[in-house]
């Protein structure tokens, strides 16, 4: 193909030259018609020179080509059938041999076209045999670097787990060592007396309340600065509280005597049962010292709460416990990223696995077209 083309090239050449000659010559007989064979001849060199023939044979290079092919002498049949009669009847030498030059380089054509549609098409599927089994290749090695990859996430995770474990053990041992248990009972303890102490002053809630109020307004109230503090402090937690007194509770019975004050002038406007409730309240606390059993209790609690506190024991095992309970909270994150990896390493080792299997097939399936032979990819 390549061959004929060259050769149309070489008689188109021979036509431009030949019209230049007579156009040289200046004969006007012949002029005219020598300057349209002169144009025409440069239009089939022009159009023939841009018929690249491929470098690399492939049955999509050589379709390429042939589409071009058969453009250009399209082109060129309508150009002959058009031009050449208005030629006429000069060069018929010149014309003739071009002539027998384009029809064997159709013929050619013909044959090349008929080879390419009906033999070399075979190649075809060969050519995406060959691009499948390359492919094939790559997912193979795709999903070794990820079973690889999945396998390492896996000892990582596993080893995660052990490391948890140990420092969750280290974690047991510590607190049996510090006797968390008993700082736990030692709180229920404290919890238990704070409730207790509510339940006892449950009816100086509301009067209580007011008298906050009232003391935030004006100063009828007669509660000094430190006295309103201890006021909110029985009202939110009364063992805190508590515990700060004397054992006479001085400073909540001069509270209370201010408030029985209020009381009898009707200042904070409680509704007479409540009123009546919160009198024998205080009277209970004034005059039978109530809460005196309650203040020993606390006192009590409280001081073996500070000197638990106190051990620079518990101090270093508590700093201990809270730096394991850190890295174990750390691990633990890490195991579970770990795990979200390795589960898109599974699905992606599964997509993977698929895409081979396909690869495979299709690869079996044009070995069988082509060559006719049964094979099966392992």
């Amino acid at each position: 193909m390549h061959t004929g083309l060259q050769n149309l090239l070489e008689a188109s050449k021979m036509l431009f030259d030949n019209s230049q000659a007579e156009i040289d010559k200046r004969n006007m007989k012949v002029y005219n018609r020598a300057r349209a064979l002169n144009k025409l001849a440069l239009l089939f060199i022009e159009r023939i020179k841009k018929l690249k023939t491929p470098q690399v044979v492939t049955y999509d290079s050589l379709s390429i080509f042939a589409q071009d092919i058969q453009k250009a002498l399209t082109v060129t049949e309508i150009d002959i059938k058009n031009w050449f009669q208005h030629i006429s009847p000069f060069f018929i030498m010149d014309r003739r041999k071009f002539l027998s030059v384009y029809e064997k380089t159709k013929l050619i054509f013909g044959n090349f076209n008929n080879f390419l549609t009906r033999e070399y098409v075979k190649t075809k599927s060969l050519q995406q045999t060959f691009q499948l089994i390359g492919e094939l290749q790559t997912l193979e090695k795709q999903l070794s670097a990820v079973e690889v990859q999945k396998t390492n996430l896996k000892n990582e995770r596993l080893q995660i787990k052990r490391e948890v474990a140990t420092l969750e053990h280290q974690v047991t041992a510590l607190t049996a060592k510090i006797s968390l248990e008993q700082i736990t009972r030692l709180s229920a303890e404290i919890e238990g007396l704070n409730n207790l102490l509510k339940q006892q002053l449950r009816h100086l809630q509301k009067p209580f309340i007011k008298m906050q109020a009232l003391a935030s307004v004006s100063s009828s109230s007669g509660l000094n600065p430190d006295e309103l503090k201890k006021v909110g402090l029985y009202l939110e937690n009364p063992f805190e509280a508590i515990i700060t007194e004397e054992a006479s509770l001085p400073v909540l019975k001069e509270i209370l005597q201010k408030l029985l004050k209020l009381l009898s002038q009707d200042t904070l406007k409680l509704k007479p049962d409540k009123a009546r409730k919160a009198e024998q309240t205080i009277t209970d606390i004034l005059k039978h010292d109530a809460l005196k059993t309650f203040h020993g209790k606390c006192v009590d609690v409280a001081a073996r709460r500070r000197q638990l506190e106190g051990s620079t024991e518990l101090g270093e095992a508590k700093l201990r416990l809270s730096s394991l309970q850190q890295q174990i909270d750390q691990l633990k994150a890490r195991y579970v990223n770990l795990e979200t990896d390795e589960v898109a390493k599974e699905k992606s080792c599964v997509e993977l696995v698929e895409k081979i299997r396909n690869h495979k097939k299709a690869v079996e399936t044009s070995i069988l077209n082509y060559l006719g032979k049964q094979v099966r990819l392992s």
